[in-house]
């Protein structure tokens, strides 16, 4: 066998080329992200801190309403503007004229989940330098949140039809993860060190309905345990379960026991978005405000410290002040702990565009003001009743000269409120505690170690 010249062996190896990236929109679009990182990362990549020092930037847009469209089409002109050498990915990339109309030279655009062009564009910028002998990927993926918690994708698209929105035209209709495969991730997330899991997905509730007919041996109603299923498996993890984007249909009453039991985190993120029938059928909606008045009542019946949070639109087309009024009956007696609530701003493609009766801007401003109103009372109210209880917390940050921050069961990441621990001792991130709470504002508690 020829030795090696020494010329060959003190030849050094190819510098790593480096990548920019931005990632913007949904947390399943930062789910997409960390796909696509680790996959950069396990072919040798490096990320830039900076666009001059990439050799090709990566951007995850966002493209469900008007306001996500500018910040990504913002982020691009930076991009291009201080690199040159661009490719566009996710949920705008399915309209790709909007991009290619303002910015004719970026280098490739594709829609969400399109992992292996986004991958093919970046060899084309900039090839890998793969050294196999080095680890370059730890086990758990790149992750782009903290280190103990995480967003774990169920299943992609959905295959309702609302009026409002464009979510199947850009990443089509639902289709779910084996549980197998989701059961493995959360497993690895877990044994690196994530305390919480927030399950996400367009449509959690309808996980496996797209396999019902997929083989012969399953039953007609076995689809709708399947979110059963995959949520025990969770639960025996040792994590934080959190579930996300839940339509309130009825099997999902079968997970409540699990949350009464301390299995799985007695949260529900469930999109309400509004409370007049009218609306809702506009809106083209799977459910009648009656019934998610009903459910939610069982569901604090079988599990009172169920945390529910949602959101909603004001001011979409043909709302009357009369549907206006029915919503905000509906939140007084819905008593919702978390709420999110949207003026409706047109979204190029969806059918809601086209119906009569457009709301006023300063109409849209208006309820919306009353209707944070009305909701910031409730959330006071009911953050009030915890004072003097004792409560398990996920801690997020330690501050030396402030109360360290964290989070309880009522409160995901990002979108709700946060528990302040005050005292000397400083937890570590990361850490689960018990505390007492001492106070509460209309959105944060505030609390001492137990």
């Amino acid at each position: 066998m020829p030795r090696s010249s020494p010329r060959a062996r003190s030849a050094k190896p190819a510098a790593a080329p480096k990548v920019g990236f931005v990632s913007l929109g949904c947390p399943k679009a930062l789910a997409d992200s960390e796909r696509i990182l680790t996959q950069l990362r396990a072919e040798g990549y490096v990320t830039s801190p900076s666009y001059e020092a990439a050799d090709v930037v990566v951007i995850n847009t966002c493209g469900f309403i008007d306001a996500a469209v500018e910040e990504s089409l913002d982020a691009i002109g930076e991009a291009m503007a201080e690199n040159g050498k661009v490719v566009v990915t996710g949920c705008l990339g399915a309209k790709s004229e909007v991009i290619r109309d303002k910015f004719p030279e970026v280098l490739s655009i594709t829609g969400p989940q399109d992992y292996a062009g986004v991958m093919k564009a970046v060899h084309a910028a900039a090839p890998p330098a793969h050294d196999p002998f080095m680890n370059l990927v730890p086990q758990q993926g790149i992750k782009l949140t903290p280190k103990h918690y995480a967003y774990l994708k169920i299943s992609e698209g959905c295959n309702h039809k609302c009026s409002f929105c464009i979510i199947p035209s850009m990443r089509g209709k639902l289709a779910s993860r084996p549980v197998a495969e989701v059961l493995r991730e959360a497993e690895r997330l877990v044994k690196s060190g994530v305390q919480e899991l927030l399950v996400i997905s367009q449509d959690t509730s309808a996980y496996g309905a797209d396999l019902k007919y997929a083989s012969g041996r399953w039953r007609d109603r076995d689809y709708e345990t399947r979110m059963l299923g995959l949520c025990e498996g969770l639960s025996e993890l040792g994590a934080w379960v959190r579930l996300h984007y839940v339509y309130p249909y009825p099997h999902v009453d079968h997970i409540i026991p699990l949350m009464a039991q301390g299995k799985v985190l007695p949260y529900l993120d469930v999109p309400f978005q509004h409370a007049s029938p009218k609306v809702l059928k506009a809106m083209k909606r799977p459910a009648a405000a009656e019934d998610t008045l009903e459910r939610i009542a069982a569901w604090r019946k079988i599990c009172p410290e169920l945390a529910i949070r949602s959101t909603f639109i004001v001011g979409f087309p043909g709302e009357t002040e009369k549907d206006f009024a029915l919503l905000l009956d509906w939140l007084e007696e819905a008593q919702l702990d978390r709420v999110g609530c949207f003026q409706y701003s047109p979204v190029e493609g969806a059918t809601a565009n086209a119906l009569p009766g457009a709301v006023p801007d300063e109409v849209k401003q208006e309820r919306y003001e009353r209707f944070m109103e009305k909701q910031q009372a409730i959330s006071a109210a009911r953050l009030q009743r915890k004072i003097g209880q004792t409560i398990e917390v996920l801690v997020d940050e330690v501050h030396e000269d402030a109360a360290s921050v964290a989070r309880s069961a009522a409160d995901a990441p990002e979108i709700d409120g946060k528990v302040y621990i005050q005292g000397k001792l400083r937890p570590l991130p990361g850490q689960r505690l018990k505390v007492k709470v001492v106070d509460a504002d209309e959105y944060d508690l505030f609390a001492k170690l137990a």
